[in-house]
């Protein structure tokens, strides 16, 4: 049955790992250099907060990125993100290369990207997800498609539909 026909509880059951891109999911995809040719990206803190709840409900979570960036590897830091792959020529192959090395199958897997160079990588996973503005590749291969655009919260609010669907969410809200 395809994905979007099955309730979010059978298809988060089997998610453990979630694989993400970085510009044009966690960032807007905008590249900004200022005028000392310094890169900058602006990161959503929901985004942040939502991979640190992932990671607290012992899931893994990773960066798959073409791009080099020290920004990158700072905000994966500051999230306690360890699996961090840069320079990915072939984001395919450094996904299975992850998941390998984590012993998870290909059907544990989400993966949110949002243009050509994510496509393989989302027919592969179990639960390929595109954000709002994605281009119209990466959003027809997805099974979901968020309501937010890249760097808006569309990691927080893949995080909380899938955990919500798995029962885990109310865990982490206070009160």
């Amino acid at each position: 049955m395809p994905t979007h026909l099955r309730p979010d509880s059978d298809v988060a059951a089997p998610i453990t790992c979630l694989l993400s891109d970085v510009d044009g999911v966690m960032t807007d995809g905008r590249i900004i250099y200022d005028d000392m040719l310094r890169e900058t990206k602006r990161f959503h803190v929901r985004d942040g907060q939502g991979i640190k709840v992932w990671l607290a409900s012992q899931f893994e979570f990773g960066i798959l990125t073409a791009r080099t960036s020290p920004i990158v590897a700072h905000r994966a830091s500051e999230l306690g993100i360890r699996l961090v792959r840069q320079a990915c020529v072939e984001k395919l192959a450094t996904a299975i290369e992850v998941t390998d090395t984590l012993g998870i199958a290909p059907e544990s897997v989400a993966y949110i990207g949002d243009d050509l160079p994510d496509l393989e990588v989302m027919r592969w996973a179990g639960l390929a997800v595109a954000p709002a503005d994605a281009s119209t590749d990466a959003r027809d291969a997805a099974d979901w498609v968020t309501r937010c655009r890249g760097g808006e919260g569309v990691i927080r609010e893949l995080v909380e539909r899938l955990l919500r669907a798995k029962g885990r969410w109310e865990g982490h809200v206070p009160g």
